[in-house]
């Protein structure tokens, strides 16, 4: 029986079916661009997590008065922030340190500049907001040398710091999308323990030498520059090494912890805002781009699986269950402080308090409120510095000075 016959006995219209089968069609086709659509951006998501990206502007630069010397800027959760920080633009300047909040309104925030600007000057607009505080090993006011330290993907620029008698040293690793400078800071508290410091580059941020694929691994494979700079160090005559990292940093100081042929060297770990378990901080950072779920299951994924790899070209899958250190709790033989801001914004810290909750005979937590992502030095210097510094002496890990 013809259709159009079927449709009459049943009450329907041909140009009703006509109608209704043209609907089904259109309906699967917005449902197949729906599910397309949704799968280029699941691999635009996942290939932006491990690309090394140049430094994104945060901010608005509004105002310089250089008579008064103070900065206004478009206020954001960081701006606002109490203490000491840095301030990325471009023009007569490149870099500027901000002090004070001298005002804030729900829109703007006025700081102290504490680096002098000239009344010739000129800054852009679009600007950064860091917590980097100092640029150059020149401004910590203390004897360095520039190294290299071999490792697979070539030699990799180094800070040395020499302090005490050379036997222990903290090696610093710094965070994603960032460079050697944002460890600058925990320098002085080291060295005033007597302790050596070595702030680190590794493959592909943008000082080190590039990877084959030029992509971050999160931790999986970068660990293997800083397991060079262990023995590097060991060379020149530590005894004692202690590992402090910074965000993805603190998943490639994990990584050691785990993995590193000088196990045995590592005497503790010193962790600030890190990421302990990436899919805890991807599926919170998709939710602060209000990003379906779907799409960041599929982009983790993605970024977990063979498959992927066509599309990210990473050259082989991102390892997230070895790289979740909670799951792995049971495997870490060092002492551990972890440093962690719980409105974060960026690195959630459920993953530091589950960590202590899984390891307390190893684990310390100097949990902040307010000090954002790797800002908590910038929020409370002396808090941070005692924090580190009573650690080190409950540990017995201070170096021995030169004199004693």
């Amino acid at each position: 029986m013809h259709a159009s016959r079927r449709a009459a006995q049943n009450g329907a219209t041909p140009a009703l079916v006509t109608a209704f089968r043209f609907a089904i069609a259109a309906l699967g086709g917005a449902l197949a661009l729906v599910l397309t659509s949704m799968s280029l951006l699941s691999l635009r998501v996942a290939r932006q997590v491990i690309t090394p990206a140049n430094r994104r502007p945060d901010t608005r630069l509004l105002d310089l008065d250089t008579q008064a010397q103070t900065v206004t800027l478009q206020r954001t959760a960081d701006t606002v922030l109490p203490g000491r920080y840095g301030l990325f633009t471009t023009g007569t300047e490149s870099y500027v340190k901000v002090g004070t909040v001298l005002s804030a309104d729900d829109e703007t925030v006025t700081r102290k500049l504490l680096t002098h600007v000239g009344s010739g000057a000129h800054l852009a607009p679009d600007a950064a907001f860091s917590g980097w505080y100092f640029s150059h090993p020149d401004e910590l006011h203390l004897d360095w040398t520039p190294e290299l330290v071999g490792s697979a993907v070539g030699p990799c620029p180094a800070w040395r710091f020499p302090a005490g008698d050379g036997t222990t040293w903290v090696v610093q690793v710094h965070g994603r999308g960032t460079t050697r400078s944002e460890a600058l800071r925990a320098v002085p508290v080291f060295h005033a323990l007597g302790i050596t410091s070595l702030v680190v580059s590794y493959r592909n941020d943008g000082e080190a030498p590039r990877s084959r694929t030029g992509t971050y691994a999160l931790g999986a494979t970068e660990w293997r520059d800083v397991d060079a700079a262990i023995g590097f160090a060991r060379r020149r005559g530590a005894r004692r090494v202690i590992v402090m990292g910074w965000s993805m940093g603190g998943a490639i100081a994990l990584q050691l912890a785990l993995n590193s042929a000088h196990r045995d060297a590592i005497a503790g770990l010193v962790l600030d805002s890190p990421v302990i378990d990436w899919r805890v901080v991807l599926d919170y950072q998709a939710g602060l781009m209000n990003l379906p779920q779907p799409v960041t299951r599929l982009a983790i994924d993605a970024l977990g699986s063979e498959w992927g790899t066509a599309f990210t070209r990473t050259g082989s899958p991102i390892p997230f269950d070895r790289l979740d250190v909670v799951a792995r709790a049971d495997e870490l033989r060092h002492p551990v402080l972890i440093l962690h801001s719980d409105d974060d914004g960026f690195v959630p810290s459920d993953a530091s308090h589950d960590l202590l909750a899984a390891r307390p005979d190893l684990v310390e937590l100097e949990a902040f409120e307010v000090a954002r992502h790797t800002k908590l030095w910038n929020y409370d210097q002396d808090r941070w510095s005692h924090a580190i510094s009573d650690w080190m002496r409950r540990h017995d890990l201070s170096g021995a000075t030169a004199d004693s």
